[in-house]
């Protein structure tokens, strides 16, 4: 149990947030930071050690990931961090815990761009044997995508599940009984996905080496 001295913010606690928030900054091309809480004393800071960090981001661009919320949670980090430019490096992989939430339009806009317009064909290919994905929505905890193979072939309609399965994210189509998987980093280990209030959210630990 982190004791009242440590929750009390010290400066060191207080500049280490700062080099926290600047790193977020440099990693994405967009971040809206809610809250950073840095549980360390200063002498278990100067030797580079944080016993907790909690994040709360929103309005996040990730290399063009578009995510509407982010809470993240870390334990027993060991750092280095440089005082006078506030720079901030992990000397060990910790892992993190982290919840992701995103909108229809953000997972749309995702979908639907240049950098991610790959999957999104993986998708109509592989579950829906169309060439296109034109639309995706969310509905009764679904989604509902709509799909062509080429500009003057009307659209397709399918209502797609979304799943996890040993760590994975599956996306299921039961009417053509068909699955997929979602590309993801072999460190992120996915514990549950859901869709709640029309927004999916996404519960996983992985490890950092920023």
């Amino acid at each position: 149990m982190i004791s009242k001295q440590i929750q009390k913010k010290n400066i060191l606690a207080k500049l280490l947030e700062q080099g926290v928030r600047l790193l977020l900054i440099k990693e994405c091309r967009k971040i809206n930071i809610i809250k950073i809480d840095i549980f360390s004393s200063s002498t278990q800071i100067i030797r580079g050690h944080i016993q907790k960090i909690i994040i709360i981001a929103e309005e996040i661009n990730y290399k063009d990931l578009l995510l509407d919320q982010v809470k993240l949670e870390a334990n027993l980090l060991k750092i280095n961090f440089n005082l006078k430019s506030k720079e901030l490096y992990f000397k060990n992989n910790p892992i993190i815990k982290f919840k992701i939430s995103l909108s229809q339009n953000s997972l749309k806009k995702v979908l639907l761009s240049k950098s991610w317009n790959w999957i999104s064909n993986m998708i109509s290919k592989d579950i829906l044997s169309q060439k296109k994905l034109d639309d995706i929505k969310i509905k009764d905890n679904k989604f509902i995508i709509n799909t062509s193979n080429n500009t003057n072939t009307l659209n397709e309609e399918e209502k797609i599940n979304i799943k996890t399965d040993k760590g994975k994210i599956l996306l299921e189509n039961k009417t053509k009984n068909k699955t997929f998987e979602i590309p993801i980093e072999d460190k992120i280990y996915i514990e549950d996905v859901h869709i709640e209030h029309n927004l999916i959210n996404i519960i996983a630990t992985s490890s950092i080496s920023l």
